[in-house]
């Protein structure tokens, strides 16, 4: 792997884990309950979760300028593996046997496409 491509996957990382912290803080936003629909939609957690969505999309499409479109996927499935470390560490959930034999074969899934490249 050539030294832009690396640098442009790590850039596509960095995406895929600023969208899971959005999501971590669209699922805390989920667990309150607001007096009115209005305060359930515009609090800070919702605004900033959006916010990061949308940074990630532009983030996603510059680093596709150079990542091929056939890796994107495979650098992507990481979110699952980012959501539920972050899941663990912030919101005290558990880890079920299940998530973690899936984060398993998604790292694994990882480390045999690249050998491949």
């Amino acid at each position: 792997m050539n030294k832009e491509l690396f640098f442009f996957s790590l850039i596509l990382l960095g995406s895929v884990f600023i969208s899971s912290i959005s999501q971590l803080l669209l699922k805390k936003s989920a667990q309150k309950s607001y007096p009115n629909k209005i305060r359930e939609y515009l609090n800070p957690y919702v605004i900033i979760g959006y916010l990061l969505f949308f940074g990630c999309t532009l983030i996603s499409m510059y680093a596709l300028k150079v990542v091929p479109l056939s890796m994107a996927p495979i650098l992507e499935s990481f979110g699952y593996v980012f959501v539920a470390v972050l899941g663990f560490f912030f919101l005290k959930e558990k880890f079920t046997r299940r998530q973690l034999i899936g984060s398993a074969l998604i790292i694994l899934g990882i480390v045999v496409y690249s050998i491949g490249i």
